[in-house]
């Protein structure tokens, strides 16, 4: 039975990861930070079978420790603090955990069991101001918020871990994915919750920034196939997990409107306070070398992907607090 440890399991790519590794027999072991009122909405149905590690990506003696008990052959760095209009406020909190913590990680494996196999989870918002489009691994990085730049230094250091240590570490260079384990933070699970709030007399109307920004979206669930893949290859390398697809903010609620028979013109107000003080404008990705070496392929379209979001916030909604189900 191989063995896995996962940062940020308890968030939308740790869960649907959790899930992808039990189905195929591994033994999962979860890193929780310690809380007063821990959330484990994401993983309550596979909670019983994850082994839990009290641990903090800012504190490298208990990353040691979580490395020793888990013993893994493949270690998943998902944790980070990865809302991007937060890093603006909280710059240095996003350094620590976003880029040191990539570090801290890197050095408990490096020191405890050098041979596992690990992934950091790397981001498209490193290309912020696109040097080209689409975006491959070999474009410049010019990233555009505290969010981008802490990202930037986890991907480099993983980079040089591996090139100095010979470790076997790959960076997933991945487009924003979406689904309904999406904090409502987020502009998709922000819209889509709206939406299903205005249907069901919740909510009149929803406020919003920039709706001609454009990113290519995914399925979170599709997505984690890509970081186990890349654990599975006999050499370490960096890849770009994306659609090749490109969607303004707009066609997004379009979408989600429409799919509840409403006119988003109706219900949609501009607010400033949601455009970003640099905004990344355009993210489209060329995930060619993945779909050839990984052989890697998409499962959910947009369109699709929209639609399950917004119908699992109507069920979600139309549901008592205590029968909330996890999607």
């Amino acid at each position: 039975m191989k063995s896995a440890l996962i940062t940020g399991v308890t968030g939308q790519d740790g869960s649907y990861l959790a899930e992808l590794l039990l189905e195929k027999g591994y033994k999962v072991y979860g890193v929780r930070r310690r809380t007063s009122t821990p959330n484990y909405e994401n993983v309550e149905h596979i909670k019983d079978q994850i082994e839990w590690i009290s641990a903090d990506l800012g504190d490298l003696a208990s990353l040691i420790e979580a490395v020793r008990v888990s013993d893994p052959d493949e270690v998943y760095n998902l944790a980070a603090q990865s809302f991007v209009a937060a890093s603006w406020p909280q710059p240095i909190a996003t350094g620590q955990m976003t880029a040191m913590g990539v570090t801290n990680m890197l050095e408990a494996v490096r020191l405890v069991k050098p041979e596992a196999r690990f992934y950091q989870a790397s981001s498209s918002e490193m290309f912020g101001k696109v040097q080209a489009i689409p975006q491959v691994e070999t474009t410049p990085f010019y990233p555009r918020s505290p969010y981008g730049v802490a990202k930037l230094y986890g991907h480099w250091i993983t980079v040089n871990y591996r090139e100095s240590f010979d470790m076997f570490a790959c960076s997933g260079i991945l487009f924003n994915h979406e689904s309904p384990r999406r904090g409502l933070e987020f502009v998709t699970r922000k819209v889509t919750d709206g939406v299903a709030q205005i249907k069901l007399g919740l909510s009149k109307e929803l406020r919003l920034g920039n709706l001609d920004a454009q990113r290519d979206w995914g399925f979170a669930g599709d997505y984690v196939k890509a970081m186990w893949l890349m654990l599975q290859q006999d050499t370490p390398d960096d890849y770009v997990i994306s659609t090749g697809e490109m969607h303004t903010v707009e066609e997004l609620v379009q979408i989600a409107f429409d799919h509840v028979g409403l006119n988003w013109r109706d219900y949609v107000v501009i607010d400033e306070k949601f455009v970003r003080p640099a905004e990344v404008d355009l993210l489209l990705g060329d995930c060619t070398k993945a779909k050839e070496q990984l052989g890697w392929e998409l499962e959910v379209g947009f369109d699709q992907l929209v639609k399950n979001m917004v119908d699992a916030d109507l069920k979600r909604h139309s549901l008592k607090p205590s029968a909330v189900p996890v999607y």
